[in-house]
C-alpha cells in the first residue's frame, strides 16, 4: 500500500478501511493481491447490485468494443442509446404507468441531483428546495446545499440559502408526524418552494426508512401545493429494495427521479434523470457536459434490464432480505448492550446500529480481517451497512452474516 500512501491524495477514504490491493472479482467476491478472498457486503456503495462482472453484461460489452462500437458521442445519437431508450421505456416505464423523459447527465449521482434541482427551479420559477435532515444527495455545491446533518430534538429547523430542512420520518427524538411541519410551511402564505427532494431510505443517514404512509402524504402535499417532488433513488433504486424503484410499494410516482450507481449494471459510470414532460423545460444546451450518457454504459445497462423482464429478482431480493433481517436480529440478541435494536432498512439495504462510531469502525475492521467487506454509515458512522449484491448466493450471504457475528464478538 506504500505507493498509494506516497502518490495518491490524502482524500482517499475507503482504501483506509479496506487495506488491500484488489486484482479480480466475480459475483459477490473480490480477490486481493495478498491471495485473500473477500465476501462483498459493500457492492461499490450500491453501484454493483448485480454483482461483479456479470457474464451477460461483460460479454455484451466485449462484443461491442470488439466491433469498434463508438465509445464517446457527447449527447449525439447512437444505436446503443437508441436501444437503451427503447428497452428502458418498454421494460421499466410503461409497466409502471410512467411517461417520464430520460435526461442523461454527467456520470455520477450528484450530477443527476444538480440537473433535477435545475429542472424544478426552471419549471416553477421558484428557488427554495425542501430537504430532510440527515439526507445526503452528493458532493457538488447544489447537492451539498440540500444535504445536512441532523439536529438535536428541539433545535430550530435550519435554512441554508435556498434550502429548508425538515425532520425525516423516523427521526430520533420525535413522536409526531414530521410532515406537519411541511404542511405548515406550505400553508403559511409565504413563497412556495420549487421542489422537495427526498430519499425513501436515508442510506448515508444511517439506513432510516420512511414509512409508506409518510411517503404517500408527502406526495399529496407536494401535489396539492404544486411543488415538484424529486426522489433521489441513486443508492436505493435499480432493485435494491426489491422493486426497481424504491418508491413503488408506496404507490406514488415522483415528478423527477434521480438514478445512477447500478443503472449501468456493472459499475460503469452512468446517471439519468427521469422527468415528467411538464417539467422538462431546459433549453437545448442549458445543461451540458462532455460525458453525458457514457456509450459503453448503455450497452451494459440494456443487458441489465433482462433482470426486469419478470419478477424473479424481486422475489429473490425479498427472500434474501428475510435472511439478512433474521441474521442481524440474531447478532443483536448475541450482543446485548453493544448493538441497538431494531434492524434498520428494507430489502437488501439493512443496517445494524452500534453504540458508537468507534465501535462500528472496529467491527468493520474485524470483519475485513476475516474476509468480509462491510462499511459504516450514519451521522456518527455508527451503523454497519449490509449492501450485498442482489444476486449474492445464499451460501455467501449466510457466510457473511456469520463473519459479521464473529467480528462483533472480536471487536467488543
Amino acid at each position: 500500500m506504500e505507493i498509494f500512501e506516497r502518490l495518491e491524495s490524502a482524500v482517499r477514504f475507503y482504501a483506509r478501511s479496506f487495506p488491500e490491493v484488489f486484482v479480480s472479482a466475480k459475483g459477490a467476491r473480490l480477490r486481493g493481491r495478498s491471495g485473500r478472498e473477500y465476501i462483498d457486503f459493500f457492492s461499490g456503495a450500491g453501484a454493483l447490485n448485480y454483482g461483479h462482472n456479470d457474464e451477460g453484461m461483460k460479454q455484451a460489452l466485449i462484443a461491442y468494443l470488439s466491433g469498434d462500437g463508438v465509445v464517446h458521442t457527447l449527447d449525439m445519437a447512437s444505436e446503443a442509446k437508441e436501444t437503451f431508450l427503447t428497452a428502458f421505456k418498454e421494460t421499466i416505464l410503461e409497466p409502471r404507468g410512467m411517461d417520464h423523459r430520460m435526461l442523461f447527465t454527467g456520470p455520477t449521482g450528484t450530477n443527476a441531483v444538480e440537473a433535477a434541482l435545475k429542472l424544478a427551479r426552471k419549471a416553477t420559477g421558484r428557488k427554495t428546495v425542501v430537504s430532510f435532515l440527515d439526507g445526503f444527495h452528493g458532493m457538488t455545491a447544489g447537492a451539498l446545499a440540500v444535504s445536512r446533518r441532523g439536529l438535536a430534538p428541539g433545535d430550530p429547523l435550519p435554512s441554508v440559502g435556498d434550502s429548508v430542512f425538515l425532520l425525516y420520518d423516523g427521526a430520533k427524538g420525535n413522536n409526531f408526524d414530521t410532515l406537519d411541519e411541511m404542511a405548515s410551511l406550505l400553508s403559511s402564505g409565504g413563497d412556495l418552494p420549487a421542489a422537495c427532494i427526498v430519499e425513501t431510505i436515508q442510506a448515508e443517514g444511517g439506513i432510516v426508512a420512511a414509512s409508506m404512509d409518510w411517503l404517500r402524504r408527502l406526495r399529496g402535499l407536494c401535489t396539492e401545493a404544486g411543488v415538484v417532488l424529486i426522489v433521489d433513488d441513486v443508492q436505493t433504486g435499480c432493485g435494491r429494495t426489491g422493486t426497481f424503484f424504491s418508491f413503488e410499494p408506496a404507490g406514488i410516482v415522483p415528478d423527477i427521479v434521480c438514478l445512477s450507481k447500478s443503472l449501468s449494471g456493472m459499475g460503469l459510470p452512468m446517471a439519468m434523470v427521469l422527468v415528467r414532460p411538464a417539467f422538462d423545460r431546459l433549453e437545448p444546451g442549458e445543461h451540458t457536459g462532455t460525458f453525458r450518457g457514457h456509450v459503453p454504459a448503455f450497452i451494459t445497462a440494456t443487458e441489465a434490464l433482462r433482470f426486469w423482464h419478470d419478477d424473479n429478482l424481486t422475489r429473490e431480493v425479498e427472500a434474501k432480505a428475510k435472511i439478512v433481517k433474521s441474521g442481524l436480529e440474531r447478532i443483536i440478541e448475541n450482543h446485548p448492550g453493544t448493538l441497538v435494536p431494531p434492524v434498520r432498512g428494507r430489502g437488501l439495504i439493512q443496517g445494524l446500529e452500534t453504540r458508537s462510531g468507534e465501535t462500528a469502525k472496529r467491527i468493520s475492521a474485524e470483519a475485513f480481517a476475516r474476509g468480509l467487506i462491510i462499511e459504516t454509515t450514519g451521522p456518527e458512522q455508527e451503523v454497519l451497512k449490509v449492501l450485498c449484491p442482489l444476486t449474492i448466493p445464499e451460501t455467501d450471504l449466510k457466510a457473511g452474516l456469520t463473519i459479521l457475528d464473529e467480528a462483533v464478538t472480536a471487536a467488543v
